[in-house]
């Protein structure tokens, strides 16, 4: 299926909304990639947590380069791997642990990530969040770029957050019911609608940065 035909209906839907209709024209189509691989996908959730974009891009990379033979390993190989090597190759000892923890529940079959796509999304949600390290953000960010979900709102992202404060010009961040009630409107296509409000984040913090500086004394 073409990306069109799969967010055409949300695009549309946003694009009624005053608010959205000049960021959906600026961005175009968002990017929400399709994954095959479950594991891989959580492996790299795992890695991505709590550290900057540049440092998980780098740990990752020395992750892969741990299992030379393969493009990315099984749930079978990161379970044989030791923990120390794992380590060395820049993880944090709990999050080797989480990832072994994930390769050993993919492995032993109490994830049954064959299914995963047959499952409802609140169902998803309990079911991966058995996995140390892996809560309710990371399960939400494998449902809307894994398994393209588009009725998902993060409401625990700050991204989320951000864009919601900004487009909305909201005085304080929202919390998780006042986001809930803005996106009655649209919330069917939410996943879509995150996108967006990433994008809006983003320019929130690029237009910030200059603001800030000016007010730096002189030198």
């Amino acid at each position: 299926m073409k990306k069109e035909s799969i967010f055409s209906k949300s695009i549309a839907v946003l694009m009624e909304d005053k608010r959205f209709a000049p960021i959906v024209k600026k961005h175009g189509l968002p990017n929400l990639k399709r994954g095959r691989n479950s594991f891989q996908a959580l492996v790299r959730s795992i890695i991505h947590q709590q550290v900057s974009g540049a440092a998980a891009r780098t740990i990752h990379a020395r992750f892969l380069a741990l299992f030379p033979k393969t493009t990315f390993p099984t749930p079978e190989i990161v379970r044989a791997m030791p923990l120390g090597k794992m380590r060395a190759a820049g993880l944090s000892g709990q999050k080797a642990s989480y990832i072994k923890d994930l390769a050993e529940k993919f492995s032993d079959g109490t994830i049954r990530h064959r299914s995963l796509h047959k499952m409802r999304s609140a169902d998803i949600v309990e079911h991966l969040t058995q996995v140390k390290g892996i809560g309710i953000w990371s399960v939400h960010m494998f449902l809307i770029f894994t398994l393209n979900r588009l009725d998902v709102l993060p409401t625990g992202d700050l991204g989320v957050r951000k864009g919601f404060q900004t487009l909305y010009k909201l005085k304080d961040l929202p919390d998780h019911l006042g986001m809930e009630k803005l996106a009655r409107p649209w919330r069917e296509h939410a996943s879509v609608a995150s996108w967006y409000l990433w994008r809006v984040a983003d320019e929130a913090k690029t237009i910030a940065r200059p603001a800030k500086r000016s007010k730096s004394p002189k030198r």
